[in-house]
């Protein structure tokens, strides 16, 4: 297997690779995989991609194909250079090619690409519906480290960052600035976490827009892009549930999809499910 700069040659088979290995590994609805693919995976931004000289796009050849001579690429990595690190955007193999070695040789060449100009040490995005991505750069060494939400076209998606554990830390064991941020999967909430409530006794309690009074359980919580879910009740025992109270804005008008996917519709604040079983575990 030979690895090697991209080409513009190469978007077209790029973009065939990508599509093949999202369709088979991503759990994600067709809509969602055409917005991914029509926005970083088509010929324009492949080719801005590979011309950018922010950007580090390489490509692992590997034999020859069925119908000529020449090698076939069987996976690409997608990396950027940033200001405090350089970050790994995407890494595919070819789903023939799986557990072959191809996606840590491409990891370990891109890292170096993008460590090897000063800006210091890699990190690795990857989106909530590839779970084996994540375990994968756990595998060599990294931890996840941060969790945003991330626009591509008109859908929304939630992405993980994973780091090297002296990033995180930092060299005198101490969180690093850039990866301190509050863990809202806590089941600590407190009054600041919780907008437009009143307290009555040992009861948190939250009024709808028709004036309907529910209570919280602090104790029962989810993980937010902009700030945490708390479960909300009719009743102060907490036996009637109403839905999820938005920590973000305090609005109860939120929504629980079929994925389990919670969506405030006031301020956009979402929580997305980990799945064990969201796709093929020979990702990489």
């Amino acid at each position: 297997m030979e690895l090697r700069e991209a080409t513009d040659d190469d978007t077209e088979r790029i973009s065939e690779l990508a599509h093949s290995t999202m369709t088979a590994a991503y759990a994600l609805s067709p809509q969602q995989l055409d917005a991914i693919a029509e926005e970083r995976f088509e010929e324009e931004p492949l080719t801005d991609a590979i011309e950018s000289e922010e950007r580090v796009v390489l490509v692992a050849e590997n034999g020859e194909s069925e119908a000529d001579d020449e090698p076939v690429i069987v996976g690409f990595v997608l990396g950027e250079h940033r200001e405090e690190a350089g970050e790994l955007r995407w890494l595919f193999v070819d789903p023939e090619h799986r557990g072959k070695g191809v996606g840590t040789e491409l990891y370990e060449a891109g890292s170096e690409a993008l460590g090897g100009d000063g800006t210091g040490h890699v990190t690795a995005s990857v989106l909530e519906a590839n779970t084996q991505g994540g375990t994968f750069f756990e595998r060599v060494g990294l931890e996840e480290a941060d969790e945003r939400q991330v626009e591509i076209g008109e859908q929304s998606f939630i992405e993980y960052v994973y780091a090297e554990p002296s990033a995180i830390e930092g060299s005198d064991g101490e969180v690093s600035e850039e990866y301190d941020r509050p863990d809202s999967d806590a089941t600590d909430v407190t009054d600041a976490d919780l907008p437009g409530t009143e307290t009555r006794g040992n009861s948190t309690v939250a009024r709808t827009d028709d004036g309907t009074d529910t209570h919280l359980d602090r104790k029962e919580t989810e993980s937010g892009t902009e700030a945490p879910f708390v479960v909300a009740y009719t009743d102060a025992e907490f036996t009637d549930r109403y839905g999820y109270y938005c920590g973000n804005c305090g609005s109860l008008d939120t929504v629980l999809d079929e994925s389990e996917r919670i969506e405030c519709t006031d301020c956009g604040n979402s929580h997305a499910p980990r799945s064990e079983e969201a796709y093929d575990g020979s990702y990489l």
